[in-house]
């Protein structure tokens, strides 16, 4: 879509990540194995001779995985296919079925260097670093690449709105019409095809075709009526696993945050990375242990990012901005409602900050929150899961959004699923709504002229 002629600027984090600890110690990686060698080595020699082999590990999960994304999921007898080696059959294990922590204790002895390198396989999913499947959770997020640099995690100049922005104005280049604040009340059927979509307002708008970005279960339970689909496929849909694990704190600040790792409020390398807070795997088994009874985390992993670090565009000069991604949030909760329970949880993230940076506290301007249940009201996102659905093995690839429907073509004609529900899953990477978009253009012909 030729994005950076219509504004868009991307950037890879660098460092990559700052993971301080209790201690004052740290672990600061860069997008540079020699540089993470050195790093790690402050830990564990043994370590650092073996993250070259755990590199290597990932490299071979994108070569299998990448070349899938942009097309239709692969059956998983194809996928079997593949496995025509012991070395391959034990790669596809680990991937598919060990947790993390399995694969991690495979190429690591220091603690600290696996509790910095687990996170991204809990990131969004409510599982912990023990959970059979998070490997897969983690190479999910390790797939693509920011301005040619593999596996980085990126920011766009202006926000991540910028994103939304600039795909708006491409598509008002090429005739699209955008509405926004336009409530879509239901999906209109007509003799099983998808004919159009009745606003809030009692205005219908027709077409031959309906792409929906919104996640499975809102789609299929709430905008589709159930007698237009079958009742098998709406099983399916109802078992899909939905589930929160992130709770957004958002901070305006007069200062940078004071590390005691790396003491100073003037900006360093460090506040321009992805930031962890989580100082041991037992750290982050014991912050979903209290999820899965039902209980937000009694201290929560913290990942976040000071946009204003990369971008001052962002903030007033000499102010910042923060953005704290806290887990875990469980959208069910044992006691209370996220209504009661949502400013607790706020002052136990700023707790847990403060033991890492103590001047947290005194820099903040204005905060706001957003729980699970304020994603689900405010963004349509069902029980607050940001990525419609887990992306834990057994909802991947032929078996998304449900084993049968997986080529974004639904059981009402016309109607298609575009968004993170549909292979290959959740993450800024826009691969679903290019593989509907070709899955529409192939079907057009017999849609435009309504031939069944």
């Amino acid at each position: 879509m030729e994005l950076t002629s219509f504004g868009l600027e991307e950037h890879a984090y660098e460092p990559a990540l700052f993971h301080p600890f209790p201690d004052r110690r740290y672990l600061l990686y860069r997008n540079d194995s020699a540089a993470n060698q050195r790093e790690i080595a402050r830990y564990s020699k043994a370590d650092a001779e073996a993250l070259p082999r755990y590199e290597k590990f990932w490299e071979g999960f994108a070569e299998l995985l990448e070349p899938t994304l942009l097309a239709p999921p692969v059956p998983l007898a194809d996928l079997a296919a593949f496995v025509n080696t012991p070395e391959a059959e034990d790669f596809v294990r680990k991937i598919l079925f060990l947790s993390i922590a399995e694969v991690l204790d495979e190429y690591f002895e220091s603690d600290e260097v696996k509790a910095s390198l687990a996170t991204s396989a809990v990131a969004g999913t409510m599982a912990g670093p023990r959970t059979p499947g998070t490997a897969f959770v983690l190479g999910h997020h390790t797939l693509g690449d920011i301005g040619g640099q593999k596996g980085a995690w990126g920011w766009p100049r202006g926000g991540m709105g910028a994103i939304s922005e600039s795909l708006a104005r491409a598509a008002r280049h090429h005739g699209a019409d955008v509405r926004t604040g336009a409530e879509v009340r239901q999906i209109l059927v007509r003799d099983g095809r998808a004919i159009g979509v009745e606003l809030a307002d009692g205005r219908t708008l027709e077409s031959r075709v309906v792409l929906s970005n919104a996640d499975p279960k809102r789609t299929f339970l709430r905008l589709v009526r159930s007698e237009h689909l079958p009742s098998e496929f709406v099983g399916a849909i109802e078992r899909i696993r939905f589930e929160s694990s992130s709770f957004k704190l958002n901070l305006a600040l007069r200062e940078l945050p004071d590390f005691a790792a790396i003491p100073g409020i003037a900006p360093q390398p460090h506040h321009r990375a992805i930031i962890d807070i989580a100082p041991s795997l037992d750290y982050l088994e014991r912050a979903y242990d209290d999820a899965k009874r039902g209980h937000p985390s009694e201290e929560p992993f913290l990942e976040f990012v000071m946009q204003s670090a990369n971008d001052p565009t962002v903030a007033p000069p000499g102010m910042h901005t923060m953005t704290i991604s806290a887990k875990f949030a469980p959208f069910d909760l044992r006691r209370g409602s996220w209504d009661s329970e949502a400013e607790p949880f706020a002052e136990r993230i700023l707790d847990v900050l403060e033991r890492y940076a103590p001047n947290i506290r005194k820099a903040i301007v204005a905060r706001q929150w957003l729980t699970p249940l304020d994603m689900e009201r405010e963004y349509g996102l069902t029980r607050g899961d940001v990525f419609h659905g887990a992306i834990l093995p057994h909802q991947m690839f032929s078996f998304r959004p449900v084993p049968g429907w997986s080529s974004y073509r639904m059981p009402v004609r016309g109607l298609y699923l575009c968004g993170a529900g549909a292979h290959p899953g959740g993450g800024v990477i826009g691969a679903p709504g290019h593989n509907a978009a070709m899955a529409v253009l192939e079907d057009w012909p017999k849609l435009r002229t309504g031939s069944p």
